[in-house]
C-alpha cells in the first residue's frame, strides 16, 4: 500500500481534522497540501485565526507528506511529530488557508518537511514552520 492512499484515509476519520474541517487538497510524493477553512471553531479574536490552528495545520500538511512516499506491506510504519517550528509573519485574517509541505530531506527514520501557509482569497504568506517526523 501506498502511503498516500493510507494518509488520505486516515485525515478523513482524525478527530482533530474532522473537528477543525481541513481537508486535503493535493498529495503526491514528497509533497501534500491541506486547507484549513475559516470557521468560528479557528478563531482566536474577531476574525483572526488562531495560533494553535495554523500550527496543526503545517503539523498535518508535514505529516502527509512525510507519509505520501511511503509504500509498504502488512502494517503501516509508526509515526510521530518530534520537531515542529511555525513562525507566523502576519495575521491570518476571515479566509481559508492553504499549507503546502514539502520533504526537504528524508533519513532512515527522520522526515524533515518545509511549510508554507498562504491565504486562499490574497495569496498572503502567514505562517511558515518546519516539521521534523519519524516513521518507523
Amino acid at each position: 500500500m501506498r502511503g498516500s492512499e493510507l494518509i488520505a484515509e486516515f485525515l478523513k476519520h482524525s478527530p482533530l481534522v474532522v473537528h477543525l474541517g481541513m481537508e486535503l487538497r493535493e498529495i503526491e510524493d514528497d509533497r501534500a497540501v491541506l486547507s484549513l477553512p475559516f470557521r468560528d471553531e479557528v478563531v482566536t479574536i474577531g476574525d483572526v485565526v488562531h495560533g494553535g490552528a495554523v500550527s496543526a495545520l503545517v503539523d498535518t500538511a508535514a505529516m502527509a507528506a512525510a507519509w505520501s512516499a511511503i509504500e509498504f506491506d502488512g502494517e503501516p510504519p509508526k509515526g510521530t511529530t518530534v520537531g515542529l517550528t511555525v513562525d507566523f509573519l502576519a495575521a491570518a485574517r476571515a479566509q481559508e488557508l492553504n499549507a503546502e509541505a514539502a520533504v526537504l530531506r528524508r533519513g532512515s527514520s527522520l522526515c524533515f518537511c518545509e511549510v508554507k501557509v498562504h491565504g486562499a482569497a490574497d495569496g498572503r504568506l502567514v505562517a511558515t514552520g518546519l516539521v521534523t517526523y519519524k516513521l518507523d
